[in-house]
């Protein structure tokens, strides 16, 4: 009879580099005694070529998938019989906890997982889901991540970063008051949400700190440019309505900068969360970590929020100066019209995007904050 052909895909893929502990022996002299063994048995014992264990390629059971979804360029087959469907809420160190239809697991990575070359800072993040294979009581082990719908994402030392997956919403969360506002580092957020496909909500919070006409210069600029605004204050439940009614029954991510209450929102919007909360520092008006890694919870009314911990500066990843003038709404319809196809939009003449500016058609400060996303700072 003849053998059964394997159904299952064969990959090629690269796992990080030392994958394999086990070294090469490079000791050959050693093996050498006086005449105990010649130099072509010890030849026909070593294999000496790059290939074998040492090879920082591999052939796997899996299948290709989108890589700018999913973090990895290959997805592994597992039995589909002793795996079951998980999602993942938070991950703390090597511990992972992930929701099932079985139960909550705390979980460990699949070890294949984790020597896949990939440029990702995590295996799986907040909002994941997963393929897991229980071990033990409350234990399991990821042996699979499926493919991202969707995911948000920056630089963080020189690697990437994803802060939540799999969302319909981006809360881009801002203070307008203890800690000022960033009105930069808002568009950074924006044009992460906007690269991602995810639909961006702008949240002002604490907005009875100050008096509301002096902010509505900078909100008639995003809401001309489509972008939502809503203007809360969670101290005294203004707007906290209207944003219960926006996130209601869909998974969402609230992002910011620290202090500019992100977890009291969320109180406010769902009472039975109780996030704890901190406060803003009197010494530098910065804002204090509460929330210390990101984590999906479900929402009263339907959906889920992921809480993700303050950041204070948000460097884009895999955009490049080039694109960068694509994700500003107001200049696009003026990038067509320079008179160099590769205008920088910074010292050209016969630039379309500079008289527009001067004619007062595009904002001078989201001007100014185009410019110093492109040069990269």
């Amino acid at each position: 009879m003849s053998k059964k052909k394997n159904k299952q895909n064969k990959v090629r893929t690269e796992f990080r580099k030392n994958y394999d502990s086990r070294r090469r022996k490079n000791d050959f002299t050693k093996e050498f005694g006086d005449g105990d063994k010649n130099l072509d048995d010890l030849a026909s014992q070593e294999r000496v070529s790059g290939k074998g264990r040492w090879t920082r390629k591999r052939t796997i059971s899996g299948d290709h998938s989108d890589e700018t979804q999913s973090g990895f360029d290959v997805t592994l087959q597992v039995d589909a019989n002793a795996a079951i469907e998980g999602r993942v809420l938070r991950v703390h160190g090597l511990s992972t906890i992930i929701h099932t239809a079985q139960g909550e697991f705390e979980c460990s990575i699949r070890g294949l997982l984790k020597s896949l070359a990939t440029d990702l800072q995590n295996v799986v993040v907040a909002g994941d889901w997963v393929r897991v294979v229980p071990a033990a009581e409350n234990q399991a082990v990821v042996v699979r991540v499926e493919s991202r719908r969707n995911f948000i994402n920056r630089t963080s030392r020189g690697r990437q970063q994803v802060i939540a997956s799999n969302i319909d919403l981006a809360l881009i969360v801002a203070s307008v008051q203890e800690p000022a506002l960033k009105p930069n580092l808002i568009d950074r957020f924006l044009i992460a949400a906007e690269k991602a496909n995810i639909q961006p909500i702008i949240v002002l919070n604490k907005v009875d700190l100050i008096d509301p006409a002096t902010i509505q210069p900078l909100i008639g600029v995003w809401g001309q440019l489509g972008y939502p605004i809503v203007s809360v204050s969670a101290a005294t439940g203004l707007g906290i309505e209207r944003l219960r009614e926006l996130v209601a029954g869909r998974d969402s991510v609230a992002t910011g900068q620290s202090g500019v209450g992100k977890s009291s929102l969320l109180n406010a919007i769902d009472p039975t969360l109780k996030r704890r909360v901190g406060h803003v520092s009197d010494d530098n008006s910065k804002g204090r970590h509460t929330t210390t890694t990101a984590e999906l919870i479900p929402w009263i009314g339907g959906g889920h929020i992921i809480d993700t911990p303050g950041i204070r500066q948000f460097q884009l990843w895999d955009v490049i100066p080039e694109e960068v003038e694509g994700y500003f709404r107001d200049l696009r319809p003026f990038t067509h019209q320079c008179r160099y196809p590769d205008c920088t939009h910074s010292h050209e003449e016969d630039c379309a995007v500079k008289d527009a500016v001067a004619d007062g058609w595009i904002d001078v400060r989201r001007y100014d904050g185009f410019l110093q996303i492109r040069s990269g700072e």
